[in-house]
């Protein structure tokens, strides 16, 4: 049946008479459907985590915005493995993001401390939110434009949706470890909120760790596994003391980052100008 609109193609680029369109639906491989069913999965379980606040389960709703990190984290790897890119799956990637490192962590973090303080709890998880969203389209900007030094890869501009997501509920973790969710607690979410919120649309370069690993010499690839093992069981038994410091270190790194980057960028403008 003729539906007037054009069958689904995950590159965006099928025409009527165009040879180089995409596969149409009865041609899709369950390989290009992959990537996409684990963000579909991603969204599950950030809306689950926002439904689990709602019902007071706190920690099974931070570990579900955990978890939607973590997916998010591999679907695009997974992607390129199975060489099944496409710009669909980009659109709903970042779409996702929206849903899971903006909109679940504000509503989480609202749940279990923010409305203590009613208006001001709410308006700064909305200004989180809101920042996050402002973040991704950024970043999704820069990405189309592509222009920048091969070095400048290894930095993001303004902490990623997914490290604002692991560090706005540093309150949440506090919580679970027993810090008593008073008045005054969640006055200091509220501007420590508001700081993540900054730090998603500030320019601060930050490290992103992309090519970190791609190379790694031989004698450091057994106490790298060990280094992982370490840190993965101590987040399985120790969760939210690894969370926090996990939280910590991040923040305390992001100076360093930013040092860093400065340096890099002040040899690569005096080399530009030698030439």
């Amino acid at each position: 049946m003729d539906t007037g609109f054009s069958p689904y193609d995950p590159n965006g680029s099928d025409k009527e008479g165009d040879e180089s369109r995409g596969p149409r639906l009865r041609d899709i491989s369950f390989r290009m459907m992959v990537p996409n069913i684990i963000t579909a999965l991603a969204i599950c379980a950030g809306l689950t985590g926002i439904r689990l606040a709602f019902e007071q389960r706190f920690e099974l709703a931070v570990a579900m915005v955990l978890l939607a990190a973590f997916l998010d984290a591999i679907d695009g790897r997974v992607a390129r493995l199975l060489k099944s890119s496409s710009k669909f799956g980009a659109q709903m990637d970042s779409l996702a993001d929206i849903v899971n490192f903006g909109v679940a962590p504000a509503l989480v973090l609202y749940a279990y401390l923010l409305d203590h303080v009613k208006s001001f709890g709410w308006i700064a998880a909305m200004i989180y939110a809101i920042a996050a969203a402002l973040r991704l389209a950024r970043f999704n900007v820069m990405e189309e434009e592509g222009v920048k030094a091969s070095w400048q890869a290894d930095y993001f501009v303004g902490i990623p949706a997914p490290g604002g997501a692991m560090m706005v509920l540093l309150p949440v973790y506090l919580g679970f470890l027993g810090v008593e969710p008073g008045t005054f607690f969640a006055y200091l979410a509220t501007a420590y909120t508001l700081l993540i919120a900054f730090l998603l649309v500030s320019r601060v370069p930050v490290y992103s760790g992309k090519t970190l690993g791609q190379r790694i010499r031989r004698d450091l690839v057994f106490p790298l596994m060990l280094v992982i093992v370490l840190y993965v069981a101590l987040l399985m038994t120790f969760t939210w003391e690894t969370m926090t410091a996990t939280t910590v270190l991040y923040l305390v790194s992001l100076p360093f980052g930013a040092r860093a980057w400065r340096k890099r960028y002040g040899a690569h403008t005096a080399a530009n100008k030698t030439e």
